[in-house]
């Protein structure tokens, strides 16, 4: 009873008293709460060659805006709980519209064909992230592998918007083909006066270091920044730490829950 009495005691009371409320917040699902809005699913698009779907909900007031490259929870099955998506659309307040897209990588991604459906209520928390493509380089690439390519979609609307000077080349590499999907990735690059350079695995071969580095020859002046697979982003970053570039100017977006 006297350690309860003592400083250290003290300290411990209060340690364990805010472990309490915490746990309490997360049993009743409060935490994340004020960062919740409702919305309307509004329409789907399926891309089956890539396995991947195109969501856009329409949010209900409350929103408080996002940044191209962050994430966001969405539950459309109280029973499954919250899943994070990397929202791939830019933020207007006018329309509060947000855009998904997800590929079939794990039991929950590979039922969202079947389970979604237009008019179904569903329920957005965030936003998070801070893969924000902000810094001083007059020159960025960008390197969006698979469906890592999302983020990059996101800015590409942002600029198209809110253009600047800054050059930007964006390289999206794929096992997978689709040409529509191709074609309005190719579209948003060139509203946005992005350079857009697409390699298909089977067709192209895989990317790397070289290859960027001989497509980009300002590269020395430029920052990286990268979505993909963890291990091929470990091995680009390496790639160019080795050939002079300053590891604080290779992005790597870390978020890989799905």
């Amino acid at each position: 009873f006297d350690y309860w009495t003592q400083p250290v005691g003290w300290a411990l009371g209060v340690l364990l008293s805010g472990g309490t409320v915490a746990a309490v917040l997360a049993l009743t699902g409060r935490i994340g709460a004020r960062r919740q809005v409702q919305g309307t699913i509004e329409s789907i698009t399926d891309y089956p060659a890539l396995r991947v779907l195109e969501t856009t909900v329409e949010l209900d007031a409350g929103w408080p805006g996002h940044a191209a490259g962050q994430f966001a929870f969405v539950t459309s099955d109280q029973t499954e709980g919250a899943h994070p998506y990397t929202i791939a659309s830019a933020w207007n307040p006018a329309d509060r519209r947000l855009t998904f897209i997800t590929k079939a990588l794990g039991d929950h991604t590979s039922r969202l064909r079947e389970r979604l459906k237009t008019g179904m209520r569903v329920t957005v928390e965030g936003p998070y992230g801070r893969f924000d493509f902000e810094d001083a380089q007059p020159h960025q690439i960008w390197v969006g592998a698979g469906i890592g390519i999302t983020p990059f979609i996101a800015r590409l609307k942002h600029r198209a918007a809110h253009p600047n000077t800054r050059t930007i080349d964006l390289f999206h590499t794929t096992a997978d083909y689709d040409q529509a999907a191709i074609d309005r990735l190719t579209a948003d690059a060139a509203a946005a006066g992005v350079r857009l350079h697409v390699l298909v695995d089977d067709r192209d071969g895989r990317l790397n270091g070289e290859r960027i580095r001989a497509a980009v020859p300002q590269w020395r002046s430029a920052s990286l920044w990268f979505c993909g697979p963890a291990g091929f982003g470990q091995a680009l970053r390496a790639d160019f730490r080795a050939n002079g570039l300053p590891p604080e100017r290779f992005h790597q977006e870390l978020f890989q829950m799905r």
